[in-house]
């Protein structure tokens, strides 16, 4: 391949700089009660917070100036230690569980999230494996099976963490894949069918996912129990208005939305600066989106292409999910908003996934 390189898409860091600025603020503006009632410090969350974007950004700098090929070549060893991060994860006494999920590898509050790992080494890796020129993917024995199978054993075994958050997005940007690389339709309207009988499956297997749905459907059901992070988190939006109660006078985040800094902080947002200032980030989302899927239809081969396309879908998918649960359209699932919710490995990994797709958008035609 030439390497006629230029500088990458600005309107992608553009956008993604402005996200993660919003970010910051707001991560401090949700969690300064809840900081200094836990740590007698109202800056201990952004100070976090603040870290892990520098260590993201770092990252990010570095894969914006590796050539985006070469994750072509490690892209099979690095699912391989996805999966034994994922394995490892899973053994009692080594995984940290936290919200009900066994899904964290650390000490204390510093720990890493495999899951996270995995959305990117199962993009990097079916983009390698759907770009192969023997790959067929319109087969479904010799090109679909193979990258279903993976898919779904590392949907598996994060699932049995529990973490049906994760899990969704993966699969999700997993799909977008697989249709970009040429599925037949008939091919992806079964498995859409059999995805939908799966889910359903798991929702009956386990009670809080069916207290999740039926609170989803009629908040009022049980308001203090399932459904009540839904009410609070339209008793944000609500008085937010147009403008928005002024930043940093949120109610909500005193006690009444759990976790404001995390997979509900668009509530808080909305709360304060209100129609105008969520309208503003999902603009944002929305540019960031198109210029990557504009990298990602210019870029100069089809393992870019497919790259880029996993990449963008993984933003797509988990701003659409947590707008929406936030908002009610979904049930509660438990996943942040990208670059703007609290959280070290999601931030991290996030950053460094888009400097691989800055880097594919230097040698977009």
């Amino acid at each position: 391949m030439a390497k006629a390189r230029t500088s990458p898409d600005p309107w992608l860091i553009a956008a993604t700089m402005a996200i993660l600025a919003i970010g910051l603020v707001m991560v401090y503006s949700a969690s300064a009660v809840l900081s200094f009632r836990e740590f007698g410090d109202s800056f201990y969350y952004l100070k976090r917070q603040a870290i892990f974007a520098g260590l993201g950004i770092a990252a990010m700098i570095v894969t914006m100036n590796t050539d985006y090929w070469v994750w072509k070549k490690v892209a099979r060893a690095a699912l391989i230690v996805c999966f034994a991060l994922l394995v490892i994860v899973l053994i009692p006494g080594v995984g940290v569980i936290r919200g009900g999920a066994r899904s964290w590898l650390g000490i204390g509050s510093l720990g890493i999230q495999p899951s996270e790992f995995m959305k990117l080494g199962m993009i990097m890796f079916l983009a390698k494996l759907l770009s192969e020129e023997r790959r067929d993917i319109t087969s479904f024995g010799r090109g679909l099976l193979p990258a279903l199978g993976l898919m779904g054993l590392a949907f598996g075994m994060i699932m049995l963490q529990p973490d049906l958050g994760t899990g969704v997005v993966l699969v999700g940007a997993s799909m977008m894949i697989i249709f970009a690389a040429g599925a037949r339709l008939s091919h992806l309207g079964v498995l859409a069918l059999v995805g939908v009988a799966g889910f359903v499956a798991l929702i009956a297997a386990a009670p809080y996912r069916l207290k999740r749905i039926t609170a989803f459907l009629d908040p009022w059901s049980d308001p203090l129990g399932a459904g009540y992070q839904s009410i609070q988190s339209l008793f944000a939006i609500g008085p937010g208005g147009l403008a928005g109660l002024g930043l940093g006078r949120s109610l909500q985040k005193y006690s009444y939305l759990p976790e404001p800094q995390t997979d509900f902080i668009f509530s808080i947002l909305a709360e304060e600066t209100g129609f105008i200032g969520g309208g503003l980030l999902i603009v944002l989302f929305m540019l960031l989106v198109w210029r990557g899927m504009r990298t990602a239809i210019t870029a100069p081969d089809s393992f870019g292409s497919l790259l880029a396309i996993g990449i963008v879908g993984m933003v797509a998918v988990q701003v659409i999910i947590n707008v929406g649960v936030v908002i009610g359209m979904f049930p509660v699932t438990g996943i942040t908003l990208p670059l703007v919710s609290y959280g070290g490995s999601s931030l991290t990994l996030m950053l460094t996934a888009l400097g691989v797709l800055f880097n594919i958008s230097r040698y977009a035609r």
